[in-house]
């Protein structure tokens, strides 16, 4: 064996890591053997729950393409890069590490339930058979127990968390992890693994509309979406609230599934921030809360189906015909208030939805419809192709009120009013709703205040094209006021 390695033969398993590049757990598996084979499970036990057209399916196969590529091109051995397999992870890897005669597996962290009972059982496994299992901080900057208060807990309030964030961060967290200097530890595989990434056929799938849409896939995706935003970033803190403004990044779905480096862009951020940006540093901001989330889902895994505050657990949320009724019209984006149907149109064509606008029809279901806020959860992690455990709950909780550090049960937002202060001049919504483009920007966020007149001259029919409102606001808001007395009284026991 090579003294300076540790391992003769390892195998790195790419998870929510799809890149080669400033990726720690693919450097430290290259530093600690002396030839490294390569993996990707397709996880029959997530993707057979799946329907068989899903965006971030075909977003995950395009991004191995590219990864294979990239890895047999550093590697200058056309016979290295990804072996690809298809069916249960824990079953797949161990039998692949077993066959490849391997003395460890490396992987990223996970901190989602699920993931952690998996790598758990793998970890069992791979000890049956004498191999080693490892595990490295990848996807946040910080991770579980790394930002702590004073007393040593976990922070369950944001802006303290942030803080001590910021007050912490170095070098060290946002290290670049440059492997291409070891890139010819990189194995050729074996020749029954010398396959290409399968196509979406061959792991039960069709082609999504995800080309037609132009999102960007893999490595070369991010760089140009953050190359773009870059130029951007400085007026992140002014655009970043309206939806018809190019404001955001985009690139949520490439930090889910780590086309990019999450140093990277906190690098970046935490840099223009010290030179003045001010948009710089709110959206420096937006990455601690990814942060914050992860550590929360981490250190408090019940939230994964119960209210971080368990007071909130009391609340009674509407059931049955019509409350089914009032979901399905949300989802369908057929609530009768604009703002909300055409954030709802986006998610569902898409795979996207702009930031602002999840706050807002997260809290028109559960504050204006009563109905339960894990009904949206489940949802948008149907729905989204950014779609990522902790930040889809911590969201919903928040707008439920529920959360850490969410806001007050009484803070409801007003469709009529989001959609005035945030889409002015009705921009958003036309693209979403063309039937209403040809009301004036006054009407088209309230429909049913048009006049007679100028409804019959756009060509909009109440109850027809368009729902009238399917809920009064002034009415909901009382309901809701109503429905969480319950959380300021003491619960039984």
């Amino acid at each position: 064996m090579n003294m300076n390695t540790e391992f003769e033969s390892g195998l790195m398993w790419f998870r929510r890591d799809l890149r080669s590049t400033d990726n720690a757990t693919l450097h430290q598996a290259l530093s600690r053997c002396r030839q490294v084979h390569c993996v990707f499970v397709f996880d029959r036990e997530i993707l057979d729950a799946l329907p068989r057209v899903d965006r971030r399916v075909e977003f995950i196969r395009e991004s191995l393409a590219e990864l294979d590529a990239t890895l047999r091109a550093v590697s200058a051995n056309a016979q290295a890069g990804l072996i690809v397999r298809h069916g249960n992870a824990c079953d797949e890897v161990v039998a692949l590490a077993h066959a490849l005669g391997v003395q460890a597996v490396f992987a990223g962290r996970d901190y989602e339930p699920q993931a952690v009972q998996r790598d758990g059982a793998v970890t069992c496994a791979l000890q049956n058979c004498g191999i080693t299992f490892e595990t490295c901080k990848d996807h946040v900057v910080f991770e579980g127990r790394e930002i702590l208060t004073q007393s040593g807990t976990p922070y369950g309030v944001f802006t303290p968390y942030k803080n001590n964030w910021l007050a912490h961060v170095g070098p060290q967290q946002l290290q670049h992890f440059d492997s291409s200097a070891l890139a010819n530890r990189l194995a050729a595989r074996p020749q029954p693994y010398q396959k290409d990434v399968p196509t979406l056929a061959e792991i039960g799938f069709q082609a999504s509309n995800l080309a037609t849409l132009k999102i960007p896939t893999g490595m070369a995706g991010a760089r140009a979406l953050f190359d773009n935003f870059f130029e951007r970033m400085d007026d992140y803190h002014a655009t970043r609230d309206f939806p018809a403004i190019k404001g955001p990044s985009y690139l949520g779905v490439h930090l889910r599934f780590g086309t990019v480096s999450v140093r990277r862009l906190a690098a970046t951020a935490l840099q223009r921030q010290i030179e003045g940006s001010p948009g710089a540093a709110v959206w420096l901001g937006e990455l601690i809360w990814r942060d914050f989330y992860a550590a929360i889902l981490a250190n408090f895994p019940h939230v994964a189906q119960q209210a971080f505050k368990p007071e909130y657990d009391a609340i009674a949320w509407d059931s049955g015909p019509q409350a089914d009724a009032l979901f399905a019209a949300w989802c369908s984006g057929q609530t009768g208030y604009p703002l909300v149907d055409a954030a709802m149109a986006q998610i569902n064509q898409t795979g996207y939805m702009h930031n602002r606008l999840r706050m807002v029809v997260g809290s028109f279901l559960v504050k204006d419809l009563g109905l339960d806020w894990r009904w949206g959860e489940r949802y948008f992690a149907q729905q989204l192709n950014d779609f990522d455990l902790s930040a889809n709950n911590g969201g919903w909780q928040w707008v439920a009120s529920s959360g850490c550090d969410a806001q007050p049960y009484f803070r409801i937002f007003n469709p009529v009013s989001q959609s005035e202060k945030f889409d002015p001049q009705g921009k958003f919504i036309r693209r979403y709703l063309p039937q209403l483009s040809g009301l004036g920007d006054k009407s088209i966020h309230a429909p049913w205040t048009a006049k007679p007149l100028e409804r019959q001259a756009a060509g909009v029919r109440l109850g027809d094209n368009y729902p009238q409102p399917i809920v009064l606001h002034d009415a909901a808001r009382t309901h809701t006021l109503a429905r969480y007395a319950v959380v300021k009284k003491p619960l039984a026991t």
